[in-house]
């Protein structure tokens, strides 16, 4: 493939679902794209998860990741897209300008408008604390997937997991296909992170599940030899040659952090209004790097919107940026996305995450009013929605979400 180009209606950093959904609708508006993955090949995530379920809303089938993942670039490339892989951008800048570095060296992209797509990444065992010493064979999911999917490596046969998000089911699945069968899967808290059927998988697949457990130290010299749990019985060690720390993502905003781009505290990143728009209102963002996390095809659904956002906006047909209606989260709540509602149209909802395994009503308030409320029974990481058609027409200030938590 030739030069990069030096200028783009549109430059979308990342190509994953979101990015390439935004770069199909963008197309169909006309715009010029570019999209900018750094990885070898682009469609993300899906293209290490060589299992169902995929696609059905998207294409009208079911599809495994890879298969989906190729699906989304053809798309993307027929409807016109520029796919670039193997760029990485190394700064943001106001303008809006990107510098980008590929094998041809470092240089700057300029753009009408770019959206950022970079997804998520899992916690490292550093950034858990995990004690013990420093063997080989401790993978986060995404390098399972890596080294099985695309590598058709298999880097050990008897893991533990840790976790129970749907990745860690996902890991299950990766495991299964490479003719592995972990000795255990341990999750912290009470309960399964993900929702009911996901915890059936283990136990059909005769996976020992273990709850209110947490690794302690994982032990071992050259590779791992075992780990030591705490869990209701007390302290043990668990025979294994491997573990996979899966969940507690993390948007991926290394290269938001060093940027004049505003980050939420909260969800970690970008902050944005109702059409995915940031604090540089020339910057916008979709898919995971909003919040950790969501499917693939929920990503699709975000970059697709954001895609015509872009277009409406270069139109001259969104409403200003500001004023704007503040979304603060209160007690009980870990995130909540948009962060601000922009003038305009109330479609679509606030994404709202808990901090605690938490049973009552959630509750958004206006100037001191309830103006919307549920009920709800959930734990972090489950996604929860308000309809911002609950947030009166003009309204500024700030909002605030709340628990009140049932006796």
């Amino acid at each position: 493939m030739g030069k990069l180009p030096d200028h783009a209606d549109l430059v979308i950093v990342g190509g994953g679902p979101a990015g390439l959904a935004a770069a199909i609708e963008a197309r169909k508006a006309g715009l010029s794209v570019a999209v900018l993955e750094r990885e070898p090949t682009a469609g993300g995530i899906p293209r290490h998860c060589n299992h169902p379920p995929y696609g059905v809303r998207e294409f009208g089938r079911l599809m495994k990741g890879p298969t989906y993942a190729r699906r989304l670039v053809a798309e993307a490339a027929a409807a016109g897209a520029d796919i670039r892989t193997g760029v990485t951008v190394l700064a943001l800048h106001s303008g809006p300008r990107l510098t980008v570095t590929d094998n041809c060296g470092a240089r700057d992209i300029t753009a009408r408008r770019v959206l950022l797509a970079t997804g998520v990444r899992e916690t490292s065992r550093a950034g858990r604390l995990l004690g013990g010493t420093k063997p080989g064979g401790i993978l986060n999911t995404g390098a399972l997937q890596g080294l099985v999917t695309l590598d058709g490596l298999v880097p050990f046969q008897r893991p533990v997991i840790l976790g129970t998000e749907l990745v860690s089911f996902s890991a299950i699945l990766t495991l299964r296909h490479a003719g592995v069968r972990p000795v255990a899967m341990l999750e912290p808290a009470s309960t399964p992170t993900a929702r009911w059927p996901s915890a059936m998988l283990p136990r059909l697949l005769r996976i020992p599940l273990h709850l209110g457990t947490d690794i302690v130290a994982i032990e071992g010299e050259q590779r791992v030899t075992g780990v030591r749990v705490r869990g209701p019985g007390g302290e043990r060690t668990i025979p294994a040659d491997g573990v996979v720390l899966t969940g507690r993502f993390r948007p991926e905003t290394a290269l938001m952090k060093p940027s004049h781009l505003a980050l939420d505290a909260g969800s970690g990143g970008p902050v944005v209004d109702q059409y995915g728009r940031c604090s540089d209102p020339d910057y916008f963002a979709a898919g995971n790097v909003l919040r950790p996390v969501e499917t693939a095809g929920w990503s699709f659904r975000e970059g697709a919107a954001a895609g015509r956002a872009v277009a409406a906006d270069l139109a001259g047909d969104l409403p200003a940026a500001a004023p704007f209606l503040t979304i603060a989260a209160g007690e009980g709540i870990k995130l909540a996305v948009p962060q601000r509602i922009a003038p305009g149209a109330r479609g679509g909802a606030l994404q709202v995450r808990v901090d605690r395994p938490l049973r009552g009503r959630l509750v958004l308030s206006l100037a001191g009013k309830a103006v919307a409320s549920q009920r709800i029974d959930t734990r972090p990481e489950r996604r929860l929605s308000v309809p911002l058609s609950a947030i009166p027409q003009g309204a500024t200030g700030t909002a605030t979400l709340t628990v009140e938590e049932a006796a």
